[in-house]
């Protein structure tokens, strides 16, 4: 089954980002359970999770998907800013297991003024930690390909591996491909992405893919810049400037591997006149 989606507002709960996304014609969706730039959180129980969860049980929508925000830097050099990553991530596992999702999809951090093995060894040892105090039952915390912006870590499949080797509850731990950030990271997913696939089974291996993400990109590739465009450019999306076009990522996401993974939308939105969710899942549809 083809699983798509798009990343959808908290604002009216879980209940409200359920009825967003079936409006879009979608079977899954992706949120953040507070705003991504702050610490700011409303509690667990302002939500509507049953309600939520009532909705999509009734609606065929499965596999959610929550974002963890992006002031979590694993591999931070300042140790309130690294103390703080851990402590928050650790709270949004929870919130995700609250709400129901399966995934936290996490950007694996960036080193700053020390190096990418100190960064790397910094990842894995504040995942180690709270998976620790999470335990088996906790959701699994899937690490996001990045597009190799400043000292970001996970902008190939080798420094992927490097964390997952060192992660003890390897059941607890996943991959997300961003198609792209694949593209600006400089794999050749328009041409080749068969290779592409080969190589990241090779490297990490195909089970740890959990969850994809699926965006143009404005840029060139290899430009490390992560600037994502909408799928394709016509009469209602003038600001299309996709350089990996519509058809390759059709081919990706109609893969037979891919299979019942949740694929998120998280191109630009343009306005509030133009429901470019609703029409880019009904292009990956066929429709």
């Amino acid at each position: 089954m083809l699983k798509i989606g798009s990343h959808v507002s908290m604002s009216g709960g879980l209940l409200g980002a359920a009825q967003e996304a079936f409006s879009y014609g979608a079977n899954t969706f992706m949120i953040y359970t507070g705003a991504p730039q702050n610490t700011r959180r409303s509690p667990i129980t302002k939500l509507k999770i049953t309600e939520g969860q009532e909705f999509m049980a009734a609606h065929d929508i499965s596999d959610i998907v929550v974002h963890a925000p992006y002031i979590i830097n694993l591999a931070a050099t300042k140790e309130d800013t690294y103390t703080l990553a851990k402590e928050f991530l650790k709270l949004e596992l929870d919130r995700t297991k609250a709400i129901g999702s399966n995934y936290l999809v996490v950007h694996p951090g960036a080193y700053t003024s020390s190096s990418l093995n100190e960064g790397i060894t910094k990842i894995i040892e504040a995942i180690n930690f709270v998976l620790d105090i999470s335990g088996q039952s906790s959701p699994i915390i899937v690490l996001e390909t990045m597009s190799g912006k400043g000292t970001e870590i996970g902008k190939n499949f080798y420094e992927i591996k490097r964390i997952i080797d060192g992660i003890t509850i390897k059941n607890n731990i996943g991959v997300c491909l961003d198609t792209c950030h694949l593209h600006d990271g400089g794999y050749d997913i328009v041409d080749n992405f068969e290779n592409v696939l080969e190589e990241f089974d090779k490297t990490i291996g195909v089970d740890y893919i959990k969850v994809m993400h699926i965006n143009g990109s404005i840029n060139i590739r290899g430009a490390r810049k992560d600037r994502h465009a909408n799928l394709g450019a016509d009469k209602d999306n003038p600001r299309g400037e996709d350089k990996i076009g519509l058809e390759a990522i059709k081919r990706i996401v109609n893969m037979p591997i891919f299979n019942n993974i949740p694929m998120i939308l998280e191109t630009p939105w343009l306005d509030k006149k133009t429901n470019l969710y609703k029409k880019e899942i009904a292009l990956l549809r066929g429709n």
